[in-house]
């Protein structure tokens, strides 16, 4: 995590930010993870109920060198919003922990929601579905997502607590 943050202080700092640079994700997402406030630079994933790019990214150093030290990064998925299948659990969840990832949000389901909330890693999804995907090898990293109808780039800044999560072009705190 990096300094402390509130989003509704960052809300109100930026409220009036026409640049498109400051964004607000819909309140529609559940939190899963033992870690209930995050930050970090985003990594994005595009994937429709396969879940092998998030896997991908999970099993990888979830971990940006910064000035300051390490900060962990957040990976946004772009899970198409179904909610037919899902595309994290324990295991997976397990993975981002140990490898240092701040935060997963899901545009998607999870499963394994007992063992997520366990995990020392921010998790945040709109569901728990306990069907797990079918492994295609299909969908896309570092691209421009949209996630309930919010762009959401690689390099971003998003930062989650409470009382939501919002999206930055730039680090924020």
């Amino acid at each position: 995590m990096s300094s402390p943050f509130a989003t509704c202080d960052l809300c109100d700092a930026h409220k009036n930010d026409t640049s498109g640079d400051f964004r607000v994700l819909p309140p529609v997402f559940k939190d899963y993870g033992q870690v209930r406030k995050f930050s970090g630079p985003v990594v994005t994933v595009k994937c429709f109920e396969d879940n092998t790019l998030v896997k991908a990214a999970v099993d990888s150093p979830g971990t940006l060198d910064m000035p300051q030290g390490p900060v962990g990064k957040v990976l946004v998925v772009d899970g198409g919003a179904s909610l037919r299948r899902a595309l994290l659990g324990g295991n997976l969840g397990a993975a981002a922990a140990r490898n240092g990832w701040a935060g997963v949000v899901i545009d998607g389901c999870v499963r394994d929601t007992a063992e997520l909330a366990g995990h020392a890693v921010g998790v945040r999804a709109l569901a728990a579905m306990p069907l797990p995907t079918e492994k295609r090898n299909e969908g896309q990293s570092e691209v421009a997502v949209q996630i309930q109808g919010v762009w959401v780039r690689p390099g971003d800044w998003l930062y989650a607590d409470e009382d939501g999560i919002v999206v930055s072009a730039k680090p924020l705190v």
